[in-house]
């Protein structure tokens, strides 16, 4: 009798085992802090300790349980923070950036159920500076094509494919969850990209409804509502990179257009061109360059003209201490034309209070970033 409960418990304890060796939690997460000079903010300059400055301070849970047969659950949390101070990126929300959970199969894809990022950030952000190396400060004007993610997808299903022999493709619908108002204040997206050698290719497009609904909806926040509390933004774009060795240069335009903002409609054009350097394993260099020229009715305030434009210059120098952490200097400055670039200039999604009181805007910033 004894001998049977030994052996029933030896069993027991494989299955329990088995059972959790098919499923895992990861912490995870990235500490950016540092120091931070911003000219032409209300007419001075501001030196600045700052959060964020290459990549958005965050931590997060990821999960995966194993289902058997190729099919996995998966889930991701995750929550960007100021290091500064200890408070959320987004107030009132605990997992800002992502919070998400589905299913994922190795030949079928991946459909996912929550806040989501779109698929213009997924399929022609890694082609952007400020998607790969470049850093918060680099996201083109306003960050009007949402290259840095400045707003998550409420409410929203999305899909994923497997990797087709280089080829992926994807998309996302988010509901409005209000009654009598489906397409009121919804959001979808599609994308896809292509990767073969040192090739790679994306495209991808938004259409966001009543843009800042004050979250009733799909999007619940955006740079782009100082044009109105209640749009619609439409924002494709494309791009291409290339890898030679320690060289990566890639090329990329998006547009955004903003329709029902004050006095009509904005549209927004980025042309940008990006290389990095890795002179070492250890130490690389980037540069890139922008030129963002925006009109429209909304853009007109009171001087008769409706348009305005920016050149964009950003340089940056990163050396790994080790695998996690490593230290940086960047600079990124803004020169804009005419006078609607006044009150729209801003260096990114800068983090210190950012837009300009001119026509430009410069930001020099050094810090550490760690990830775990």
């Amino acid at each position: 009798m004894k001998k049977n409960l030994v052996i029933a418990a030896a069993v027991a304890a494989t299955f329990v085992s088995a059972s959790y060796a098919q499923s895992s939690v990861t912490l995870y997460g990235i500490v950016d802090a540092g120091f931070t000079y911003t000219t032409n903010i209300g007419n001075e300059r501001n030196f600045a300790l700052t959060s964020g400055n290459v990549q958005a301070s965050r931590w997060g849970l990821r999960g995966v349980e194993d289902l058997g047969g190729g099919l996995k659950t998966v889930f991701n949390l995750e929550s960007g923070f100021d290091v500064m101070n200890g408070t959320n990126a987004v107030g009132g929300k605990m997992f800002n950036r992502q919070a998400f959970v589905g299913l994922t199969h190795a030949q079928f894809g991946t459909v996912t159920l929550g806040r989501q990022f779109d698929s213009v950030i997924d399929y022609v952000g890694p082609l952007m500076a400020v998607g790969t190396w470049g850093g918060t400060y680099m996201a083109h004007v306003m960050d009007n094509d949402n290259g840095n993610g400045s707003f998550s997808i409420n409410n929203s299903i999305k899909y994923r494919s497997a990797n087709y022999s280089g080829f992926e493709f994807g998309g996302m619908y988010g509901f409005s969850n209000q009654a009598g108002g489906f397409a009121n204040n919804r959001t979808y997206s599609a994308g896809a990209s292509y990767q073969n050698a040192g090739l790679r290719v994306g495209a991808a497009y938004l259409q966001a409804q009543g843009m800042d609904r004050n979250g009733n909806g799909s999007v619940d926040s955006s740079p782009l509502t100082v044009f109105d509390m209640n749009h619609r933004q439409r924002t494709w774009g494309a791009g291409a990179s290339y890898t030679f060795g320690p060289v990566v240069a890639g090329a990329v335009f998006t547009q955004t257009r903003l329709n029902g903002a004050v006095g009509g409609s904005v549209r927004f054009n980025n042309a940008e061109g990006n290389v990095r350097y890795n002179l070492t394993p250890a130490l690389g260099i980037g540069a890139m360059y922008t030129y963002t020229n925006v009109n429209g009715d909304g853009v007109d305030n009171g001087t008769g003209s409706k348009s305005a434009h920016w050149h964009q210059f950003g340089l940056q120098a990163d050396y790994a201490l080790s695998k996690r952490t490593d230290v940086y200097l960047e600079g990124v400055g803004l020169w804009g034309s005419g006078q609607n670039a006044v009150g729209l200039t801003q260096v990114g999604a800068s983090s210190d209070g950012g837009v300009s009181s001119s026509k430009n805007q410069g930001v020099i910033t050094t810090g550490i970033r760690h990830r775990f």
